[in-house]
């Protein structure tokens, strides 16, 4: 995946898969090895993660730069209490923010996907190159929940 076009393309074949509905609720709220994230909490991060991106993508093409604090993924994920939330009501959350994230991402202006962006103390990235970057680590995420 290495352009807009390819990662729009992936992000529409996730969405148009039923993985995450092949999952029970039992399933889901069971605890990750050593104590890490549920796959509830795995799907809430990467809602959390959805959120985040859906603020750059907006202020990417509207500001002439874009500058935002990074992101606390733990402190996120506590405060959003997934594993108190049905797991079909998690995906289909999910799926439809990421339905509109994909509508932004294949409608954005090309004169915008230049913007530069810096999130925290990251380094500045453009806009495409964030919108690229929230598929891989969408997909990264999705892989830890399907195959375990």
């Amino acid at each position: 995946m290495q352009t807009l076009k390819s990662a729009t393309d992936e992000l529409r074949t996730v969405l148009s898969s039923n993985a995450l509905s092949q999952i029970t609720d039992t399933q889901a709220s069971k605890p990750g090895p050593d104590g890490h994230w549920s796959k509830k909490q795995i799907l809430g991060h990467l809602l959390d993660s959805a959120a985040n991106n859906h603020h750059r993508f907006v202020r990417g093409q509207i500001q002439p730069t874009l500058a935002m604090p990074g992101y606390t993924q733990n402190e996120w994920v506590a405060a959003g209490r997934y594993q108190e939330r049905p797991w079909a009501e998690i995906v289909a959350w999910w799926s439809a923010y990421n339905r509109h994230l994909l509508h932004m991402m294949e409608t954005v202006p090309a004169d915008r996907l230049a913007t530069q962006c810096r999130i925290g103390d990251g380094d500045a990235v453009t806009l495409e190159y964030l919108m690229v970057d929230y598929v891989r680590h969408l997909k990264h995420h999705l892989g830890q929940i399907v195959s375990s």
